[in-house]
């Protein structure tokens, strides 16, 4: 493994434990709430946007592979965290929706001023020279938090797109039925493995001894 590669991840793993942890706990309900049947999060079709403008979404795309570009390993485009941020601003993120639109407006409007063409168009020279004028505004710092969250979050939420955050991290999603289930248990002195047949049982209905 690079040391790009190894940089990105500890970054990733360090961004997400920070940001995540105190936001998720405060809106755990809400992003519950948000959780419902989509298909199309994570279906091979062409994402519809619902809350981005059919203009905006190419600039906002643009923008967060900047942040987590691609290569080696999926980045932010690959994992469709564009569509996260769509289905996010639409449902538990709403509250931060108009800055956040703000925010866009403000910066694809210099953008455009200052180069003559969307961000989305521009060559990736002039795309990161950019982001470094504006990675001190509120507006970078809610991008920032959105495209890691999107990159590492379940891809039920529109982002991650065929496990692409996970990947890059090593992780993977299964569930293990078989005891012991983790750290806090792998050492008590009173467990004793089941027999074959009553650890086959479990594993398939769930059930506990």
């Amino acid at each position: 493994m690079s040391e790009h590669s190894t940089s990105r991840r500890a970054f990733l793993g360090t961004a997400s434990q920070a940001l995540g942890g105190l936001w998720l706990a405060a809106h755990w309900q809400a992003v519950a709430a948000a959780h419902h049947a989509d298909v199309a999060a994570t279906s091979d079709a062409e994402p519809v946007f619902t809350w981005l403008k059919v203009d905006e979404a190419p600039d906002v795309d643009a923008l967060c592979a900047c942040i987590v570009p691609g290569g080696a390993t999926p980045g932010a485009h690959e994992a469709r965290v564009v569509v996260f941020i769509d289905r996010a601003m639409g449902s538990f993120f709403a509250a931060r929706g108009s800055d956040f639109r703000d925010g866009l407006n403000a910066v694809r409007a210099r953008f455009a001023a200052d180069h003559g063409k969307p961000f989305a168009q521009a060559d990736t020279g002039q795309q990161i020279a950019f982001m470094q004028t504006i990675d001190s505004s509120p507006f970078f710092a809610d991008l920032r938090f959105l495209t890691v969250f999107g990159l590492l979050s379940s891809q039920k939420y529109g982002g991650n797109y065929r496990g692409a955050g996970w990947k890059m991290l090593g992780f993977t999603d299964e569930h293990i039925f078989s005891p012991p289930f983790g750290y806090y248990d792998r050492d008590y002195p009173g467990f004793k493995p089941y027999p074959a047949a009553h650890d086959q049982a479990g594993a398939v209905h769930g059930s506990k001894s």
